[in-house]
């Protein structure tokens, strides 16, 4: 604080010079306001920046009546915006990058909170909420209120990787033995699914009768479900001592390792709860139904220590397979991309869920397997990145074709079922991966432009973001998160070399650097 006779002095400098120090008293007037500016909170100085707005909007609304052209909102630019998104621009002026996504996610938390609180899913554009399981967020819902003993049918994938996921990694991150306590609620009322002829799970479990059962429409399970869960189930086995966890997911590999049907590697999509045997043979993908199986052999083999060769040989043969049947160029720019294969027919068709494959490869890089890896993942991550440029909104389509003909104008064409984003988190994610191991600057200047667009054309006034309907959880849980993590500069935030995430962005120890 300035003493009396300081603040005379300051006084009499400013009003007695002569005109030559003019300047000079108009520079200290314009960093004093700078000062005030810079005290004022996030809160006072976008309410300062909506007032401003508010009065640019009735100056440009009442020039169309000057000028008799007539319209029916303020064009800003070359495009109509509402001017509530004009607003939520401003108010991230100043900000930094992480500052940016603290505030998208306080606000999509707020919708949460005020429409959907304790519920699964926020609507955010009819202000209510979807059910699915009834899990609460909070530590005080999850000591009170989560009770697992429901008679309620739960998808044993989904509860794996959201709830048992979740539950341990919060108990690994807090060290809150009431985390721990819930996951091994969670996972005893899971196992029944493995309770099959073949050990492969069913889908669905209803964790308060302990019954278990296949879709009704079928007596199959995805690929990607039931070899997706095993990070999770060991991890419980490793802190509980007790084995039933980690055997039942192992067999499941084991299996699978053996199994006949695959193509040099690569693995269909479905198989057979009673039989064990693939089921739909001869298509091949990296997208839905497939996806994480891939991840996960991966992820299986860093999590224990990077002991268990089989789970590595069959991540190098599978990414074999990928390079000789999947990786193909579009025109013009010769984007490397990941198709599909159906009965030896290539398609150009390539789900934003593959977008998950550059931060896998990378991760595989970073752990000592071939460079080559780390080149195909930067090359890969080039087309997820153009699946979003290339669309007017600067969002990705949740599929898209890629051109292979020669003279093709555009690399990416998308059919008009297609033509929706989900808010998902899998370009986000593979974005912090490469930019974790490469330190390269455009990784992260990507990333800045995909947020703004998610800002730009999701963002609802009241609180939340909206896909084609709801808000998923996994916006607030992963893309939102890769985002943060993608802009930190704290790389041991979460440390790449003592944890793994699951398929669901929760980080879970690896055992050989666990205490």
């Amino acid at each position: 604080m300035l003493s009396p006779s300081r603040k005379d002095f300051i006084s009499l400098s400013l009003t007695e010079q002569g005109g030559g120090n003019y300047t000079n008293a108009k520079q200290w007037r314009r960093q004093s306001c700078w000062r005030k500016w810079k005290q004022l909170s996030r809160l006072q100085r976008c309410t300062v920046l909506v007032f401003i707005v508010l009065l640019l909007i009735c100056g440009i609304a009442a020039y169309p009546s000057i000028t008799g052209n007539q319209t029916d909102e303020p064009v800003y630019g070359s495009q109509s915006l509402p001017a509530y998104v004009l607003i939520s621009y401003l108010c991230f002026v100043g900000m930094t990058k992480l500052e940016a996504v603290r505030e998208a996610f306080r606000h999509a938390w707020k919708g949460y909170k005020e429409f959907a609180w304790g519920h699964d899913e926020l609507k955010p554009v009819s202000k209510s909420y979807g059910e699915w399981f009834g899990l609460g967020l909070l530590k005080t819902l999850v000591a009170a209120e989560l009770s697992f003993n429901k008679n309620v049918d739960v998808n044993l994938f989904e509860s794996t990787i959201r709830i048992l996921g979740g539950l341990l990694s919060t108990y690994h991150l807090t060290g809150d033995s009431l985390f721990l306590d819930k996951a091994k609620d969670i996972g005893i009322r899971l196992m029944p699914a493995f309770n099959t002829p073949s050990k492969i799970p069913y889908s669905d479990v209803n964790i308060g009768k302990g019954t278990a059962h296949p879709p009704r429409w079928t007596s199959d399970s995805t690929v990607a479900e039931v070899t997706s869960i095993q990070l999770e189930f060991r991890e419980l086995s490793r802190l509980t001592q007790d084995p039933r966890y980690q055997i039942a997911v192992n067999e499941i590999m084991k299996h699978i390792h053996k199994l006949d049907g695959k193509q040099d590697g690569l693995v269909p999509m479905f198989i057979n709860t009673n039989n064990g045997q693939f089921t739909h043979l001869g298509v091949f993908t990296l997208g839905a139904r497939a996806d994480s199986y891939y991840e996960y052999l991966l992820k299986q083999w860093i999590q224990g220590g990077k002991k268990e060769v089989e789970l590595l040989e069959d991540y190098l043969q599978a990414l074999e397979g990928v390079k000789k049947h999947l990786v193909k160029q579009s025109s013009p720019l010769g984007l490397k991309f990941v198709g599909e294969l159906s009965h030896g027919h290539f398609s150009p068709k390539m789900d934003h869920l593959v977008c998950f494959l550059p931060g896998t490869l990378a991760l595989g890089a970073h752990h000592g397997l071939p460079a080559e890896h780390m080149e195909l993942a930067k090359q890969v991550m080039e087309s997820c990145y153009q699946m979003y440029a290339q669309m007017e909104t600067g969002l990705s389509p949740e599929i898209v074709h890629f051109n292979m003909h020669s003279g093709s104008t555009q690399d990416v064409d998308v059919k008009p079922a297609d033509r929706h984003n989900l808010l998902r988190p899998e370009t986000v994610e593979s974005l912090f991966y490469l930019y974790q191991f490469t330190k390269d600057k455009k990784y992260q200047k990507w990333g800045w432009e995909i947020f703004q667009s998610f800002n730009k054309h999701t963002r609802v006034p009241t609180g939340g973001y909206t896909s084609i309907n709801n808000m998923e959880s996994f916006f607030l849980g992963e893309t939102l998160k890769y985002f943060y993590l993608l802009f930190s500069e704290d790389s041991d935030a979460i440390s790449l070399d003592k944890y793994v995430f699951n398929t669901e962005a929760h980080p879970l120890p690896i055992w050989s650097q666990a205490e």
